[in-house]
């Protein structure tokens, strides 16, 4: 199958690249950006001798009638805009942008830019394979879910979705490596400011916050507003979230686990880590794993959740081919393997 990636010049860009050059199913058809007539190896050298192409102008009709599908890695305002433009045209959209996630008025205010229109918002497909495979299959617009809510989501929902939490009880501490802020220069990411330092950013604004919430009360209509806090780790590549809810029974850990794992036990990107073991960023890195391991605290009937992905990957673009391996019928793993980058 033909794919065309507008956006490739971003780093989630050039994850698809990385993906996709080796996938046994997808062929690259055409690379696309607004700086055309370039080939893709003078924005990144790494590719030299890899990938030859030159990046074009965005034409939705020339797209549209050469590929099956067209990967949106473009920045939240501008991706929605795209999105219109391949409407009713015959190829599958996956959006790794926020601007299909959440509805108008919600976006507005969280992401204080204009909205997608709001019937692709509605028809839009959320992407998170584990949870709405069966949805993603028949999808003609997938919204990739965001980074942040990947880890946080996955870590929650089976005891979200067994009711077994406190549904004020929500509090998800996040941290993120450098490169979840875009190639985009600022002086926060900056290897001076970010570098032996550790940084807490958009305090109760995160505008992944909605995004978590609609998911959790979709499993669990009880659920109440949760305390989402983002930090900027001195790293590229990894997000952890620790997550703390109150459960409303008394559970040992071993039971948490056992759950954890019957409810994953046939996906094949998350690992319930075994009881008393927490995994690191590192042991995901270049991966499309999400790395989950638990603790209950008898003392104090709080439920710890530790989660990893590669915010590139399974946070971006790892989850989005997963995405167009399901909506192509084939394997959903194809082109996923990579074992993790260690140490």
């Amino acid at each position: 199958m033909n794919v065309s990636i507008i956006g490739t010049t971003g780093y989630g860009g050039a994850e698809l690249l990385r993906i996709l050059k080796q996938h046994p199913e997808f062929n690259i058809k055409s690379i696309h950006s607004t700086k055309d007539n370039i080939p893709i190896w003078n924005e990144y050298p790494h590719l030299y001798g890899i990938l030859d192409e030159n990046l074009q102008g965005i034409d939705s009709d020339q797209i549209a009638s050469q590929s099956d599908i067209v990967f949106l890695a473009t920045p939240s305002g501008i991706s929605g805009k795209l999105a219109e433009d391949f409407s009713g045209k015959d190829v599958k959209v996956i959006d790794l942008s926020g601007d299909l996630r959440i509805p108008a008025q919600a976006y507005q205010e969280w992401y204080k830019h204009a909205p997608a229109n709001e019937s692709l918002v509605e028809k839009a497909v959320y992407g998170l394979p584990e949870w709405h495979r069966r949805e993603i299959a028949s999808a003609e617009i997938i919204s990739n879910p965001g980074c942040y809510p990947t880890a946080s989501l996955l870590s929650l929902a089976p005891v979200v979705n067994e009711n077994l939490i406190r549904p004020d009880s929500v509090v998800i501490d996040a941290k993120s490596g450098v490169s979840g802020a875009g190639r985009a220069l600022s002086r926060t990411t900056s290897y001076a400011e970010a570098n032996e330092n550790l940084r807490v950013y958009k305090v109760n604004q995160h505008q992944h916050t909605p995004e978590i919430e609609q998911q959790l009360m979709k499993w669990n209509s009880e659920m109440k507003p949760i305390t989402f806090t983002t930090h900027l780790l001195p790293i590229t590549r990894g997000i952890m979230t620790t997550s703390y809810v109150q459960l409303t029974k008394e559970y040992t850990s071993s039971q948490i686990l056992e759950l954890y794992q019957s409810v994953y036990e046939n996906q094949p990107f998350v690992r319930i880590r075994p009881e008393n073991t927490f995994p690191s960023v590192k042991e995901v890195a270049g991966s499309n794993f999400c790395d989950i391991g638990i603790h209950m605290d008898s003392r104090t009937g709080r439920l710890t959740i530790v989660s990893v992905i590669d915010n590139l990957m399974k946070g971006a673009a790892g989850q989005a081919v997963q995405n167009a391996n399901i909506i192509s019928g084939c394997d959903e793993a194809a082109g996923l393997g990579f074992v993790p980058l260690y140490p």
